[in-house]
């Protein structure tokens, strides 16, 4: 094994599996989360050494002026983190992007071969004429309804405005009847008296009631 497979830990019979995307996804999350805390820790460094600067300021310069060099060496490693961590993101969102793609061309891929399969034992031709068959029955029951639908007999050859005429004569043959049986009725009345009563004299009329 040579020095180079050495370091790496790779020899003639290493097997060189790659892991998942899932399992690479994993990695990088955890990776993205130990550089997130080495900033936190580096942030916290900064604003420890501006306070020790601050605090010495012109009185102790020495000491003033070494807090603010390991200030810039921790901001220079702050700012390394922060382009490692945006690397690491942008994989990961690839990554999990092209996951992402890989099952939905695989949920694509399973969904046409069993759209092929059902169509299999379907022919195009056959359809077409199962459809005109359908319809070819539709029609041929919509006549027959009609048929039987259809009123029987003589009915057909009589005529509404006919049947309305003998209506209204039958309707003026019932007042003609009623009103001949309203002149019956006046015909059984008492006739009037064809000799004038004589009239009482009113002298008369005051003795009859003077003796009641």
């Amino acid at each position: 094994m040579s020095g180079l497979g050495r370091l790496f830990g790779k020899g003639k019979n290493a097997k060189n599996k790659a892991p998942t995307p899932q399992e690479a996804i994993q990695k990088l999350r955890e990776t993205e989360e130990i550089m997130v805390k080495k900033q936190e820790f580096l942030e916290g460094k900064i604003q420890q050494e501006l306070v020790t600067a601050k605090k010495h300021g012109t009185k102790n310069k020495r000491a003033a002026l070494q807090a603010l060099k390991r200030k810039k060496r921790y901001e220079q490693q702050l700012s390394q983190i922060d382009g490692t961590l945006s690397t690491i993101e942008f994989q990961r969102e690839s990554l999990e992007n092209a996951t992402t793609n890989t099952e939905v061309l695989k949920t694509m891929s399973e969904a046409a071969k069993a759209m092929k399969e059902a169509h299999q034992h379907m022919d195009v031709d056959k359809v077409d004429d199962l459809m005109a068959d359908i319809t070819e029955q539709q029609e041929l029951a919509q006549e027959i309804s009609d048929v039987i639908s259809r009123p029987m007999g003589f009915a057909d050859d009589v005529d509404d405005d006919e049947l309305l005429a003998e209506l209204e004569e039958m309707e003026q043959e019932d007042l003609e009847k009623d009103l001949l049986n309203v002149g019956d009725e006046t015909s059984d009345l008492p006739s009037v008296p064809a000799t004038r009563v004589p009239a009482v004299p009113a002298s008369k009329v005051r003795e009859e009631i003077g003796r009641a």
